[in-house]
C-alpha cells in the first residue's frame, strides 16, 4: 500500500493539473494493477506461510486437550473414590458415635448403681462399726472381755488352728486389714503391740473413716496399761483432730475417768459435767452421772 501512494498522488496531481493524457492514465493504471497484484501475492504468501503454523497450533491444542483429559480422568476417578471412602468413614464414625453413646449411658448407669451400692455398704458398715464400738466401749468400761480372745472361727473349731488375726483380716486389704489387725491385738490385751499398730495405721491413714477410732484405741491402750496421763493426751487428740466424729463423747468420758484414777476430782467432775451437758440422753451421759455420784 505504501508503494501505491506515490501513484495515487501522481494521479491526483495530474487531475489537478489537468494535463494528464490517456497514455499516462493507462500507464498509471498498469502500475497500480501491478502493485496490487504484488501485494496480493505477498498476502497469499504470508497466508500460506501461516498455514503450517496454524496446523501446528491446532495440533498443540489437541495434544493439550488430550493431556488434560488423560491427567484429569484419573484425578476425577481418584476424587470419586475419595468421596466414597469419606462417605464410608462418616458412616463408620456415626456408628462409633452411636456405640460410644450407648456405652456411655451404660457406664453411667452402672456407675450410679455402683455408687449407690457403695453408699449402702458404707452406711451399713458405719452402723455396724458404731454398734460394735459402743459394745466394746461398755465391755472395756465394765472391765469385762479384756482378756477374752476372739470368737473361734469354724475352721478353728474344726481343729485347723486358724490364727485369730488371720481370720480377722482374711478377705480384707489395705487400711481395713491394718485397722482390724490392730484391734484384734487390743482384744487380746496386747496393749503395747496394739497401740503401736494403731499408731502405724494413723501415720499411713491420718484421715479416713477409721482414723478417729484408731486414735481413741491408742488412748484406750494407755488407759488399760494404767498410764492415765498419756491416755488423757491421746483422748485429747480425738477431741481436737476429729471434733465432728462420734468418738468425742467417749473420749471426754474416758478423760474424766482417767483424772478420777489420778485422784484429780476437780478435773474429773468438770469433764463428766461437760459430757452430761453436751451429750444428754446418751450412754456416756448416764455413766458420767453415775461417776459424779461416786465423786460426791
Amino acid at each position: 500500500m505504501r508503494r501505491c501512494l506515490p501513484v495515487l498522488f501522481f494521479i491526483v496531481f495530474l487531475s489537478v493539473a489537468g494535463c494528464a493524457t490517456t497514455d499516462d492514465l493507462r500507464r498509471v493504471r498498469a502500475d497500480l494493477n501491478r502493485q496490487i497484484q504484488l501485494t496480493n501475492e505477498k498476502i497469499l504468501s504470508v497466508e500460506q506461510g501461516q498455514a503450517p503454523l496454524r496446523d501446528e497450533i491446532a495440533g498443540l491444542r489437541g495434544e493439550v486437550a488430550n493431556t488434560q483429559e488423560k491427567a484429569i480422568r484419573p484425578l476425577r476417578a481418584s476424587q470419586a473414590e475419595g468421596r466414597a471412602e469419606i462417605t464410608e468413614i462418616r458412616e463408620q464414625l456415626q456408628q462409633i458415635r452411636g456405640t460410644t453413646e450407648s456405652l456411655r449411658k451404660e457406664t453411667a448407669s452402672a456407675s450410679t448403681r455402683t455408687v449407690k451400692r457403695e453408699e449402702e455398704e458404707k452406711a451399713l458398715r458405719e452402723k455396724l462399726e458404731s454398734i460394735t464400738f459402743r459394745l466394746n466401749f461398755i465391755e472395756n468400761f465394765l472391765g469385762i472381755g479384756k482378756n477374752e480372745g476372739v470368737t473361734p472361727a469354724p475352721a478353728e473349731r474344726a481343729g485347723k488352728q486358724l490364727p485369730a488375726k488371720e481370720a480377722a483380716v482374711k478377705g480384707k486389704t489395705g487400711k481395713e486389714a491394718l485397722y482390724t489387725a490392730a484391734y484384734e491385738l487390743f482384744k487380746e490385751a496386747k496393749y503395747e503391740k496394739s497401740r503401736e499398730a494403731f499408731e502405724s495405721f494413723l501415720k499411713q491413714y491420718p484421715d479416713t473413716e477409721f482414723s478417729d477410732n484408731a486414735q481413741f484405741w491408742v488412748g484406750e491402750c494407755y488407759y488399760f496399761e494404767k498410764k492415765y496421763e498419756k491416755a488423757i493426751v491421746e483422748y485429747e487428740k480425738v477431741i481436737k483432730n476429729f471434733p465432728d466424729g462420734n468418738r468425742v463423747p467417749y473420749a471426754l468420758l474416758k478423760q474424766g475417768l482417767s483424772f478420777m484414777n489420778l485422784g484429780d476430782s476437780v478435773s474429773a467432775r468438770l469433764l463428766l459435767q461437760q459430757v452430761i451437758k453436751d451429750y444428754p440422753n446418751t450412754s456416756q451421759a448416764r455413766i458420767a452421772r453415775a461417776k459424779l455420784i461416786e465423786i460426791k
